[in-house]
C-alpha cells in the first residue's frame, strides 16, 4: 500500500495507536463496533452495527465509498483520509485504515481503523513510521474474538510461528502453533475474556517442532476489547521473544543449583556424582565424570604423555547420570575402569588440558571406550547420542580427569554458550574435588595412624568376653581421636580404657597415640583407677606446660591431650569386683544378665590437664554374664546435638536384649550412629567371667620361718591336683622366695594364693608397706639373690599395694607349657 499525494502532509497525522476499530462485512456494513468508535462518533452500538459505512460519512466522501471498496479488494487494503459524521451531525476528520480479515467459515470481512486527526504534536508521525509500528514492529499483536479465533494479526506475529497473517484468520492458538501449550495460552485469554483484567508480561515456554527441538521463550500481554455496551469482543494481545533472556536465567539458576549442591560433602564419588547430577537434564541428556586412578587415592595426579602413546589411558568411573532409561545396557558402572582409546577427544582433553565440542557427531563412529559393558563396541547412533562436549577437570593447575556431556537426537546440537557453562560447572566442582582429594590424602594417613595406634586384636584373657567397634567422623568432621583398650593385670584382672582426644585430623590421632602408650605405662604399675588418672591428668598438664603452647595449637601433641576425656575400669575375675574412675567421660553402662541396663553413679572428674578436685572412684560387684559398655560421648549424640538423659535412653534401647558379643557391639553402633557420623565413635564391651573355685587357691600363714617348707609343700599339691606337676620345682622356688621375704620384711598375716589361669599365678599378700628390689649380688655376697632367680624363672614379676598392704607376685605361663610334647593337658 502506498502512500496517496492528494492527502499531502494531512496523512503524517495519523496514530494507530488512538484508532477506533470496527468490523465491516464485504459489502461495507458494520458488524462490530467498539467504545472507541463510539467515543470518536458518539453512535452507540445499537444504531451503529447494520448501518453501512456510507452513512457514517458526509454526502461527498459517502460517494467514494464503492471504489473504496474496489480497491480494498483489488490491494488487499486501503489507506487515506475521510471525514466522518458524528452523531450530532458534526464532521471529523479522520485518517483511515481498511485491512482484509479473512476467516475460514465466515467469508472475508475488513478491519477498519479510523484516527481523528488533532493538532497534538504526538499525531505529527509519518506514514513510514507508522507502517513500521504496525508491520515491521519485532512485537508481535495479534486479535482474536471470543471463540478465541484470530481476526487479525500483524506481519511482525509471523516471527513467531504459525505461518502469514492471513492463514491465521479463523484460526485457534493450537491450529497455527501445535508444539506450544496452547491449552495454557488460551486459559489466559479466557481469564480476561471472563474478568476483564489485563494480563502483563505472561511467560510462555515450549518446544518449536523442528528437527531437532527447539525450545522459545515469549513474553505475552493480553487486553480485552469490549463494545459499546461493554460486551466482550475478543482479545488483543501482544508477543515478545524472550529466549534469549530465558536461556540465561536457566544458565544462572543451574550455576546456583551448582553451587548449593556439589561439593556438600569431601568423598571425592559423592561429589562427581553431584557435578553429573546437576548437569542433566538441564545442560545435557548424559553426563560421565571420570577421574585418574591417583586423585581418587589421594595423590598428586600423574597422567604422564598421554599423547605420545598408543595404548588406551585407563580412568575410573566416578559419576554418571543419563535422563532416559536407553542408555543404562551401556553405562560403565561407577567405580569400574573406563579405558579411552589413544587420541580420543578424553585423553586429547587429559594432554591438553583444553576442552573439546562437537555439535553433530559422526553417527557410525564407535564410542571412545575399549570396551563397552555389553562387551560389543557401541556406536553413537546405538546410543542416540548426536552432540557432545568434553571438559578437563582442572584445579590449581591440575587436570584430575575429564567430564563429558552428550544430547541425544531430538534436542539443540550443543553451542558456545553450551560450552562456557559446562565450563563453568567443571571449574567449580574441580576445586571441591581438589579438596576432597587433599583430604582424602590427609584423611587416609590420619586413619592409618590412628588405626596403627589401635589394638589390632585385643588381648586374650579369661576375666571378660570383649568386643569392640570403632566408626571415625565423617569427611567434613574429619577424623577423631577416639581410642579404646584391654590391657592384662596381675592376678588375672583386666584393665578395660575409653577415651577421647579433642579435635580431628592428623595431631588428634599423634594425642591419641601418646595417651594411650601413658595408659599402658600407669597401668603397669597396677595403681587404682583413680590414681592412674591422677598420674595421667599430671603428665598431660606437665607436657603442655613445657612445650609452652595454648591447648589446640596445631602440631602440639601435648597441648592437643588438654581436655581429654578417659574412663578406667580394673575387673578382678576371682571375686567379680570391679573399681572405675572419669575423667570427663560419661559412665560406663551396665546390662545384667537378664538384659535390664543401668548406668554406673560414676563421680566426674575433671578433662585431663585442665585442673581440678581430685578423681574418686566406685567400687561395685558385678555378677558373672553382666556385660560392660565403654563408649565415648559420640555414641550418645544425635548430629551435632549432645544430650545426656535423651542419648542414655537410646543407649539403653539399643544395649536391652541379648546375643552374640560381636555382633551385639555392631548392632548398638549402627543403631545409635549414622554411616558418617559428626563424631569418631568408639564402643568397648565386656561380658564378665568369673573363675571358678577349681582355679584358686589361697592359704593364711603365720610369719613363722619355720612354715616356709609346708608352704612349699601346699603349692606343690595344689600344682600336682591341677595337673601341673612341670611347674613344682620353679613354683617351689618362688613360694619359698616370696614368703621368706614377706616373714623377714613384714609384720602380722601372710596370705598365699595360687590362680590357675591362661598363667599360673603366686601371690604373697602381707602387711608391709615397702617393695622389694630387683637386686645383682657380687659373687662375694651371701644372700640377694632371690628375686633375680624368681624374675629369671618366670614370665613376669611385680608388686602391687591394697588397702591391707602389698602383694608381691609372679606369673608362669601355661599356654607355652601347652605346646611343649607331653605337657598335661589343661581343661
Amino acid at each position: 500500500m502506498g502512500a496517496h499525494d492528494e492527502y499531502g502532509v494531512a496523512w503524517q497525522r495519523f496514530d494507530v495507536a488512538d484508532a477506533a476499530p470496527l468490523l465491516l462485512d464485504p459489502q461495507g456494513v458494520v458488524t462490530g463496533w467498539t467504545g472507541e468508535a463510539r467515543r470518536l462518533l458518539a453512535y452507540p452500538a445499537a444504531e451503529a452495527v447494520g448501518r453501512k459505512l456510507a452513512d457514517l460519512l458526509t454526502a461527498e466522501d459517502a460517494q467514494r465509498v464503492p471504489d473504496l471498496v474496489e480497491r480494498c479488494r483489488r490491494d488487499g487494503g486501503w489507506t487515506g483520509l475521510l471525514t466522518a459524521r458524528r452523531r450530532d451531525g458534526q464532521p471529523v476528520r479522520v485518517a483511515a485504515r481498511i485491512t482484509t480479515a479473512e476467516e475460514a467459515h465466515h467469508g472475508s470481512r475488513w478491519l477498519a481503523l479510523l484516527s481523528e486527526l488533532a493538532d497534538a504534536p504526538g499525531w505529527a508521525m509519518s506514514r513510514t513510521v507508522l507502517e513500521r509500528m504496525v508491520s515491521d514492529a519485532p512485537v508481535g499483536i495479534a486479535m482474536v474474538d471470543t471463540d478465541l479465533r484470530f481476526v487479525w494479526s500483524n506481519a511482525a506475529l509471523e516471527q513467531f510461528g504459525g505461518g502469514p497473517a492471513p492463514r491465521r484468520l479463523g484460526l485457534r492458538f493450537a491450529d497455527v502453533q501445535p508444539g506450544l501449550d496452547a491449552q495454557a495460552v488460551e486459559a489466559q485469554m479466557r481469564h480476561v475474556l471472563e474478568t476483564g483484567e489485563a494480563v502483563v508480561g505472561y511467560e510462555h515456554v515450549g518446544q518449536v517442532q523442528s528437527a531437532p527441538l527447539r525450545e522459545t521463550a515469549h513474553m505475552l500481554s493480553f487486553t480485552r476489547l469490549d463494545d459499546d455496551q461493554g460486551n466482550p469482543m475478543g482479545v488483543y494481545y501482544t508477543v515478545v521473544d524472550i529466549t534469549e533472556r530465558h536461556r540465561a536465567r536457566q544458565r544462572l539458576a543451574l550455576l546456583d543449583r551448582a553451587g548449593e549442591s556439589i561439593g556438600r560433602s569431601l568423598d571425592l564419588m559423592r561429589t562427581a556424582q553431584e557435578l553429573a547430577d546437576v548437569a542433566v537434564p538441564g545442560l545435557a541428556d548424559f553426563v560421565t565424570v571420570d577421574l585418574l586412578e591417583t586423585v581418587l587415592r589421594g595423590a598428586e595426579p600423574t597422567p604422564g604423555p598421554l599423547a605420545d602413546t598408543d595404548e588406551p589411558v585407563a580412568l575410573r568411573r566416578a559419576g554418571y547420570r543419563y535422563a532416559e532409561d536407553g542408555l543404562a545396557e551401556s553405562v560403565i558402572e561407577i567405580g569400574e575402569v573406563v579405558a579411552f582409546r589413544a587420541g580420543t577427544p578424553p585423553v586429547l582433553c587429559l594432554t591438553t588440558g583444553g576442552s573439546w565440542r562437537e555439535e553433530r557427531l559422526d553417527p557410525s563412529a564407535r564410542d571412545w571406550t575399549t570396551d563397552a559393558p555389553s562387551g560389543r563396541q557401541a556406536r553413537f547412533r546405538e546410543l542416540g547420542l548426536h552432540s557432545v562436549m568434553t571438559v578437563p577437570i582442572r584445579a590449581r593447575g591440575t587436570t584430575l580427569g575429564v567430564t563429558t556431556f552428550f544430547r541425544r537426537l531430538d534436542r539443540e546440537p550443543f553451542d558456545e554458550e553450551d560450552l562456557r557453562l559446562a565450563e563453568d560447572l567443571v571449574s567449580r566442582a574441580a576445586v571441591c574435588l581438589d579438596n576432597a582429594r587433599r583430604y582424602t590424602r590427609e584423611r587416609d594417613a590420619a586413619l592409618v595412624l590412628q588405626r596403627s595406634l589401635l589394638p589390632h586384636r585385643l588381648p586374650e584373657q579369661d576375666a571378660v568376653e570383649v568386643a569392640a567397634c570403632y566408626r571415625p567422623a565423617d569427611e567434613l568432621t574429619g577424623l577423631g581421636g577416639d581410642w579404646y583398650d584391654l590391657i592384662p593385670l596381675s592376678g588375672a584382672r583386666v584393665a578395660l580404657v575409653v577415651g577421647e582426644v579433642p579435635g580431628h585430623g592428623i595431631d588428634a590421632a599423634a594425642a591419641m597415640g601418646q595417651l594411650r602408650t601413658a595408659v599402658r605405662t600407669l597401668a603397669a604399675q597396677d595403681l587404682p583407677p583413680e590414681e592412674v588418672l591422677g598420674h595421667l591428668d599430671d603428665l598431660v598438664a606437665r607436657s603442655a606446660r613445657e612445650e609452652g603452647a595454648e591447648p589446640g595449637d596445631a602440631g602440639s601433641a601435648g597441648t592437643q591431650c588438654v581436655g581429654s576425656g578417659c574412663v578406667y575400669v580394673v575387673y578382678d575375675p576371682v571375686d567379680g569386683r570391679c573399681a572405675m574412675a572419669a575423667a570427663g567421660h560419661p559412665a560406663p553402662a551396665v546390662v545384667l544378665p537378664d538384659g535390664s541396663v543401668t548406668f554406673v553413679d560414676l563421680p566426674q572428674g575433671p578433662p585431663l590437664g585442665v585442673g581440678g578436685p581430685p578423681f574418686e572412684a566406685v567400687e561395685l560387684s558385678l555378677v558373672e554374664g553382666s556385660t560392660l559398655a565403654l563408649h565415648t560421648d559420640g555414641l550418645l549424640a544425635r548430629g551435632e546435638t549432645w544430650a545426656v538423659d535423651a542419648g542414655r535412653e537410646r543407649l539403653r534401647r539399643a544395649l536391652e536384649g541379648a546375643g552374640p558379643l560381636e555382633a551385639r557391639c555392631r548392632d548398638v553402633v549402627d543403631a545409635l550412629v549414622p554411616a558418617r557420623p559428626y563424631d569418631d565413635v568408639a564402643l568397648l564391651m565386656a561380658r564378665t567371667k568369673r573363675l571358678g573355685t577349681e582355679q584358686v587357691a589361697a592359704w593364711d600363714l603365720d610369719p613363722d620361718p619355720a612354715l616356709v617348707a609346708d608352704a612349699r609343700r601346699t603349692a606343690t599339691r595344689q600344682l600336682a591336683h591341677w595337673g601341673l606337676d612341670e611347674l613344682a620345682f620353679t613354683t617351689e622356688l618362688v613360694v619359698s622366695e616370696l614368703v621368706t621375704n614377706a616373714i623377714r620384711h613384714a609384720t602380722g598375716p601372710i596370705r598365699l594364693r595360687l590362680i590357675r589361669e591362661r598363667a599360673l599365678v603366686c601371690e604373697v599378700l602381707d602387711s608391709g608397706a615397702t617393695a622389694p628390689h630387683l637386686r645383682h649380688p657380687r659373687t662375694t655376697d651371701e644372700g640377694g639373690r632371690g628375686l633375680l632367680l624368681v624374675s629369671q624363672l618366670t614370665q613376669r614379676w611385680g608388686t602391687r599395694f591394697v588397702p591391707d598392704g602389698k602383694i608381691i607376685w609372679a606369673e608362669q605361663s601355661l599356654t607355652e607349657l601347652a605346646e611343649v610334647p607331653g605337657a598335661a593337658h589343661l581343661e
